[in-house]
């Protein structure tokens, strides 16, 4: 059993613990508050540990609000975030909560991934994937993510890789060694061999007619 001997304010909306043969520990005004902690009680250990239990997840659930306000998080991104500073179980439950809050949506976190590394890094479809996933995001969220391009029948992916050598390849394109510089570039950016290929025969047909 552990006695408290005395409840004082610390700083700020911190409040220190003391106790009877046992050093004093720091708990928030929240946590003070809310468990109606003051000198003179006594309480079991079991239940002086979940008090610190909640005082770790009311920490943990801060910092993650923090971090969503900053930027975007998947579930498994932020669950790694947290794990670097709080338990296992308290990660879990903050994740799940800001996700109960819809301060974490996969879906519409990977929808904002997929435009930012297609649409303006111009990345290809295995590339985006791989990115996608690098982010904690499941297969299945990143497939849905991609479909969208794999619909859209105004650019498809050949549009996009033909943008993309003609703003910052076509100038390499004038001799084999260049090419093969180019090919190289194209299969980092996540583009298949056989759209590269169609790509640049077309693009080497149409320049060299204008010629």
């Amino acid at each position: 059993m552990l006695k408290i001997t005395n409840v004082s304010l610390y700083k700020g909306a911190t409040y220190m613990i003391e106790f009877e043969d046992r050093d004093a520990e720091f708990l928030n005004r929240e946590i003070v508050s809310r468990f109606n902690l003051k000198a003179g009680i006594t309480l079991p250990l079991s239940a002086w540990e979940d008090i610190k239990a909640e005082e770790e997840y009311r920490k943990a659930r801060e910092r993650a609000l923090y971090l969503l306000d900053v930027r975007d998080y998947s579930y498994i991104e932020l669950f790694r975030k947290l794990e670097k500073n709080y338990s296992e179980d308290t990660c879990y439950r903050v994740a799940d909560k800001m996700v109960e809050l819809g301060a974490i949506n996969d879906r519409r976190y990977a929808a904002g991934l997929a435009r930012h590394y297609v649409e303006v890094k111009g990345f290809g479809k295995s590339r985006a994937f791989r990115e996608l996933r690098n982010r904690g995001l499941t297969s299945e969220v990143v497939k849905a993510a991609l479909e969208v391009y794999e619909e859209d029948e105004d650019v498809t992916w050949y549009d996009r890789l033909r943008a993309l050598v003609e703003k910052k390849y076509i100038r390499y394109l004038d001799d084999e060694k260049g090419v093969i510089k180019v090919k190289n570039a194209l299969v980092r950016y996540g583009y298949s061999y056989d759209l590269i290929r169609d790509v640049l025969r077309d693009i080497a047909e149409e320049y060299g007619e204008e010629e």
